[in-house]
């Protein structure tokens, strides 16, 4: 049984930790979500310290404040706008999250004067700050958990973008929200319906073209992200999806031409730089990749996704010390900063270390943290951690991980 709870999912203690990292980087609609997932997963175990519980329901609690302000100021936006259905939606939702009785009074104030400045004209009931429904039985929209989600993966993109998304209407949030769960198919019907509704807006395109993306449907994405750049030769986005398109149809040179084409405001920049180095990567041109990574970190600083495709260069080349000294300054980098990790740079360091014969104690701690990090990969590192073992001279753990490594192989045979 002990066995058998290393695969149940995260724990209540790792969800917390995810939360953390999502709240410290201002993603505060996904850390609400972590946050309500830890405490199910507290509830769920029956078991722990009521310590714990009380520190995420405080957690959770200043969580949903700080977005009941964003979503405030959003609707302040919209409202400027003249976007008054996006903007009620935005106030509504911050009066789901709070429970500070001023902002509560306030944002009753707004959605009256939201309603007569729309012309809707009756006022919000004076003690009821729960959502209206929207009337009619022919509007099948999200229910607040979607429209939440939705509000969530808006809330860093740009102010204008963010007012664009909330008023392209139903189809859009439908495939916007299809999209972000990797549901493509419905994804570019939702999103073609909302082109077809809204033939003027062109952030449109560019998510069509992710979803086609995903289909590898690649004409369709290359004709999409073409006429988006045509519109915004200044957007990351648009080079990130174009180049993609031509990656997965090996036009390795012609998306070095489209990036050497781009706008001089962005030619230096950190992603137009990662596309161009991605796509010398794809193409096997190594040693030009590694040149303009170790030019950057020089000219540049420290840049834990420079070092990171530096570090896949050097592997490339089978430099194996030198991608495995990059990755370890990356794991430094992480425990300076206190972030979670990365468990990519985790498990690449470890595996080189172990091709070059570091069979320590350090290297075995990573692998016994990446069971837990990485679950579908975990018979290969209960193997390795057996190696490891084996070669301490500790033949009892190691027969004892070979066994656990056995046991995670049949274990996939029927997933």
């Amino acid at each position: 049984m002990k066995f058998l709870k290393l695969f149940v999912g995260k724990s209540p203690e790792e969800a917390e930790k995810k939360a953390d990292a999502l709240f410290e980087a201002g993603e505060y609609g996904l850390a609400k979500m972590e946050y309500e997932d830890a405490l199910e997963k507290w509830r769920k175990a029956a078991q722990g310290s009521e310590a714990m519980e009380q520190r995420l329901k405080e957690k959770l609690r200043n969580t949903r404040e700080i977005l009941a302000q964003k979503h405030k100021q959003e609707g302040l936006e919209i409202m400027d706008s003249e976007y008054y259905e996006a903007a009620e939606q935005s106030v509504r939702l911050a009066l789901e999250l709070t429970k500070n009785p001023e902002l509560i009074e306030e944002l009753r104030g707004m959605l009256n004067e939201i309603r007569h400045r729309s012309g809707k004209g009756h006022a919000v009931p004076a003690f009821d700050p729960s959502p209206l429904k929207e009337e009619g039985p022919e509007r099948a929209e999200p229910g607040p958990a979607e429209d939440e989600y939705f509000a969530a993966l808006c809330s860093d993109l740009p102010g204008p973008v963010r007012r664009e998304f909330y008023h392209y209407g139903m189809s859009f949030k439908q495939g916007y929200l299809a999209l972000n769960d990797g549901n493509f198919e419905l994804a570019a019907e939702k999103l073609l319906q909302a082109m077809e509704e809204n033939p003027e807006r062109d952030f449109i395109a560019i998510e069509l073209a992710t979803a086609y993306l995903n289909l590898e449907k690649h004409q369709e994405a290359r004709t999409l992200a073409e006429r988006f750049l045509r519109a915004h030769p200044d957007s990351p986005r648009g080079y990130q999806i174009l180049c993609e398109v031509l990656w997965a149809v090996q036009e390795f040179d012609t998306a070095l031409e489209l990036l050497d084409a781009c706008p001089q405001i962005l030619a230096e920049s950190l992603p137009v730089l990662l596309l161009r180095g991605e796509t010398l990567l794809k193409a096997q041109r190594f040693e030009e990749a590694e040149r303009l990574y170790e030019r950057a970190l020089n000219s540049q600083g420290w840049e834990a996704d420079i070092a990171r495709s530096l570090a896949r260069a050097y592997e490339a080349q089978g430099k194996k010390t030198e991608a495995r000294d990059m990755f370890g300054a990356l794991l430094a980098g992480c425990r300076a900063c206190g972030s979670p990790g990365d468990t990519f740079a985790k498990q690449r360091f470890s595996d080189l270390s172990l091709d070059l014969g570091d069979y320590s104690s350090s290297v075995l701690e990573l692998y016994l943290s990446l069971v837990h990090e990485d679950p579908p990969r975990r018979a290969d590192y209960y193997q390795k951690i057996s190696r490891i073992y084996a070669a301490q001279g500790n033949d009892k753990e190691a027969r004892r991980f070979e066994g656990f490594a056995r046991q995670a192989q049949r274990a996939s045979f029927h997933l």
